[in-house]
């Protein structure tokens, strides 16, 4: 890893925390990717994290808001974009049909993307308004 590498790693970091600190789980390789999409029974709750100023102040504050819903998915996890390059670029195999966009977040149902908020939905919104398009999908889909 090259010093570049190592400083982007440290700064991510906390921004991980945010969300695993929430209970969100992580995947770091395409194998676990895989892994989680074909396991998964019920609901998910998928964030690409990133380091853009709109996930910070928007997307992961919303994403752990949502939980607090009475209906929420079964499982939440996480792919960090331009951290866990791989990764991301294997769960976006499996967001087919939306153009990949960080942060963005996506409910899926037996692997299958039910809803999508690309960052255009994310950026320039409340987290109220972000929290009820994650809530919606919720009552709808889990």
């Amino acid at each position: 890893m090259n010093a570049y590498e190592e400083y982007m790693k440290q700064v991510a970091q906390p921004m991980r925390d945010e969300l695993t600190g929430a209970g969100f789980t992580e995947l770091t390789t395409p194998e676990e990717v895989d892994a989680f999409v074909s396991e998964m029974e019920g609901t998910a709750l998928v964030v690409v994290n990133s380091v853009c100023g709109c996930a910070a102040g928007l997307a992961r504050p919303s994403a752990k808001e949502s939980l607090n819903h009475t209906k929420r998915p079964d499982h939440i996890v996480t792919v960090f974009a331009g951290q866990d390059r791989e990764a991301t670029n294997r769960m976006r195999e499996y967001l087919e049909g939306y153009e990949p966009s960080s942060p963005s977040m996506a409910v899926m149902k037996k692997g299958q993307v039910v809803h999508f908020i690309p960052r255009e939905e994310i950026e320039d919104h409340e987290v109220e308004e972000i929290v009820a398009n994650l809530t919606n999908a919720y009552d709808q889909f889990c």
